[in-house]
């Protein structure tokens, strides 16, 4: 994920991001516990974008 990019997004679109992140995750999750996951590394990656997204938002939180 592009952290770049994130900075330059509003507080609105950012939560909006950890929403869909998180859905992602559940369904990896969900994917795992099936058995049918291809790659369960994509679980951590989603599990950091989630808190690369998170601490860019404290960050604004901070900053204002």
């Amino acid at each position: 994920m592009d952290v770049q990019g994130l900075r330059g997004m509003e507080k609105e679109e950012l939560t909006e991001k950890v929403h869909q992140l998180k859905q992602e995750l559940f369904h990896l999750r969900c994917q795992l516990a099936m058995g049918r996951i291809e790659n369960p590394m994509q679980i951590r990656r989603a599990r950091r974008d989630v808190a690369r997204v998170k601490t860019l938002l404290r960050e604004k939180e901070l900053s204002a």
